[in-house]
């Protein structure tokens, strides 16, 4: 086992290739423990230089409606009118503290996502 730390783009493609090597290795064995270590060193090396941002609050509502099947209607249960919903979607009316509380645990986003600007 040669670990090193991932300190620019050639040590982590290297990194990647050896990950793609060893990626079926069994757990307690030395390709095992050097899958693991390598694994968090791509993963932070990941996080530092290609950070995901957090989704847009109505793309997030409109993309978790697509996953769980609902319609303006079902989402309309939650929050009062129609015409509401569709103001919020179509970024006419801001959310509100308490809409952001009924959508998290309607649609089970984190509030993180909800209160930011838009």
């Amino acid at each position: 086992m040669n670990i090193k730390p991932i300190k620019n783009e050639n040590d982590y493609q290297e990194a990647l290739r050896r990950l793609e090597l060893i990626f079926d290795a069994k757990r307690g064995t030395i390709e095992g423990d050097e899958l693991e270590i390598l694994s968090i060193l791509i993963d932070r090396y990941e996080n530092e230089h290609f950070p995901i941002g957090m989704p847009d609050p109505i793309e997030a509502i409109k993309f978790r409606m697509e996953q769980m099947g609902m319609k303006q209607k079902d989402l309309a249960e939650a929050l009062g009118f129609k015409s509401r919903v569709s103001e919020i979607l179509n970024k006419k009316r801001k959310l509100t503290l308490d809409m952001i509380r009924k959508l998290s645990t309607t649609l089970n986003i984190p509030t993180d996502v909800l209160v930011q600007e838009y």
